[in-house]
């Protein structure tokens, strides 16, 4: 269902914002526009999920700028860059800072909705595990420091035996630990929190 979805359009062109508009509103999803980077900034509100559509090459703020604004606020919504020739250069670079793709005007109106599905599908992939990210960093804060050496023994696969062996605990401590972990975290499973633990080493600044 497309419709769940926004596209947000960031071009100082108006002709081409309204055009794109029209295009990506045939196609099912909703459409909003912004004449600059900065007019993007001052009203984009991340309410639902969607996609970026970006021109390179505007003036004040460069579509690439943009994106490395939206990455320092880490905004899960991949973005699209729009591009003219000369402009590929700094559209790889865009690629390098963790845009979705780029595609070159003049585009093709198939080929961009295409680009556009795509980046949604990616986008929606990324927002559940980001969920899954915080659920995760939200219960690991209400571990204590020893809990959390337990679940770290715990991810890296060691046994209670040698846990608490390295702990020097018995294995009934480190059995109690584990428990209180696994409630803790909301794991169901071994699995469950070992992919808690996973994701809570691959966050920034882990």
């Amino acid at each position: 269902m497309t419709e769940q979805y926004l596209i947000h359009i960031v071009d100082d062109e108006p002709d081409v914002r309204d055009s794109l508009s029209l295009l990506v509103r045939s196609a099912g999803y909703q459409a909003r526009s912004y004449s600059s980077a900065d007019d993007f900034l001052s009203r984009f509100v991340a309410d639902i999920g969607g996609c970026m559509l970006v021109d390179v090459r505007m003036p004040g703020m460069s579509g690439l700028e943009l994106l490395e604004r939206m990455l320092r606020r880490e905004v899960v919504l991949p973005v699209i860059l729009m591009t003219g020739h000369g402009d590929v250069p700094m559209a790889v670079r865009a690629l390098k800072a963790g845009a979705f793709d780029f595609i070159e005007k003049p585009f093709n109106d198939l080929i961009l909705l295409d680009r556009l599905a795509e980046a949604i599908e990616h986008g929606e992939a990324s927002r559940d595990l980001e969920g899954e990210r915080r659920r995760a960093v939200a219960a690991y804060a209400l571990l204590t420091p020893r809990e959390r050496e337990v679940m770290a023994a715990i991810v890296a696969g060691r046994l209670n035996k040698l846990i608490a062996d390295d702990l020097d605990v018995s294995v009934r401590t480190v059995e109690i630990h584990r428990a209180h972990i696994t409630e803790k975290m909301g794991a169901k499973s071994l699995a469950a929190l070992v992919r808690m633990g996973l994701l809570l080493e691959a966050r920034p600044g882990a």
